[in-house]
């Protein structure tokens, strides 16, 4: 196997103070920079800057006499509410609502948000998205994904240094920023962060939506009375919820506690080889408006742990995606392979289990 190309940096020459300050505008201003390395082969290549938005940044206000525009503190709190609010009310019912913004679930919320149309409403407990995808393994800083998933990353643009079976992406926290910046800025995504998904509304034997609440009221509701929950319905849920523990499973856990599925076995100890190819394999719709994605569906299938490799998490949730547009009746790789020729998904299996 080859090792990984190492990355080449140029620096500037070291000048004190603002002198340097002063040589890097300049770089920058006459189309010069440092270097940073391309995706695939860790050689670098120059970044640059146009002169143009230098000057522009650089006229718009002075920094050593900058004073902000007055405000009232009454318009800050009106502002964040009635936007909050308008969100809820436009959210209360919607196209799909993934439950968990870990790296299955924003993947999935990625791939959905391409069809301007579908409404994508993203349900995540904590403050913070991303789940366990702001590092690697052990609180590592780097991130292992193996081929052919490094697609994904070209097309959202993680760069990366590349071996010959994987590429490492420098720090994971490049792709989880990447990923969540692209996808707040779909105009037809919105997320409820610090929200937690308490149950989910059943009608007629079809899961048609999410109980929610705040997460932190979740939390405390053995410290009070009566803490009523909200309601998000919609036409299909993604649950994303990652492996067991405070949060994780919640989805599958509930429909084994109705009778609607028979058990769910946990996640059987590590072996990536198995792991990955199953958790997509075993990506699926299982009771009706119900699509399980991402390390839940190794909670369900009995499936190994895949341990810090993030390959499967990725195309596990373009395939949700996928399949959550079917269900809605809409183009989807599929059923139209060439709606998305550059999506390489697993071969589909009837299988219910994945092998240990």
């Amino acid at each position: 196997m080859a090792s990984i190309a190492a990355t080449r940096v140029v620096s500037t020459p070291a000048v004190a103070g603002l002198d340097a300050f002063k040589q890097r505008s300049a770089l920058c201003i006459n189309g010069g920079g440092a270097a940073i390395p391309t995706r695939h082969s860790g050689v670098a290549a120059p970044l640059r800057a146009g002169r143009s938005s230098v000057v522009r940044a650089a006229a718009r206000y002075d920094l050593s006499s900058f004073k902000f525009e007055p405000i009232q503190e009454s318009v800050v709190s009106r502002e964040m509410t009635r936007r909050y609010m308008m969100d809820m009310i436009t959210h209360a019912d919607t196209d799909v609502v993934i439950v968990g913004a870990g790296s299955a679930g924003l993947s999935c919320a990625y791939e959905l948000s391409k069809n301007p149309e579908v409404k994508v409403t993203i349900i995540e407990q904590s403050v913070s998205p991303g789940g366990g995808a702001w590092l690697g393994g052990q609180l590592f800083s780097a991130m292992v994904v193996r081929k052919p998933a490094h697609i994904f990353l070209d097309e959202i643009g993680v760069p990366y240094d590349e071996a010959d079976d994987y590429v490492v992406i420098k720090h994971a926290a490049l792709f989880t920023s990447t990923i969540m910046s692209k996808v707040l800025a779909r105009p037809n995504v919105k997320l409820f962060n610090a929200v937690a998904a308490e149950d989910l509304i059943i009608k007629e034997n079809r899961v048609s939506g999410v109980v929610t609440n705040w997460a932190l009221v979740s939390m405390n509701h053995h410290t009070q009375s009566c803490m009523d929950p909200n309601v998000m319905e919609s036409k299909v849920v993604v649950s994303s919820c990652g492996h067991d523990g405070p949060f994780g499973a919640t989805g599958v856990k509930r429909l084994k506690s109705v009778g609607m599925i028979d058990s769910v076995p946990g996640m059987k100890c590590l072996d990536m080889n198995v792991a990955e190819d199953a958790i997509v394999r075993l990506t699926r719709e299982v009771v009706p408006g119900m699509i399980v994605t991402g390390m839940e569906v190794a909670e369900i299938d009995g499936a190994p742990r895949m341990g810090p490799t993030f390959g499967a998490m990725m195309i596990s949730g373009q395939k949700a995606a996928h399949l959550a547009l079917k269900a809605l009746g809409l183009p989807n790789a599929l059923e139209y392979l060439n709606v998305q020729p550059e999506l390489t998904l697993a071969s589909a299996e009837d299988a219910n289990t994945a092998s240990a």
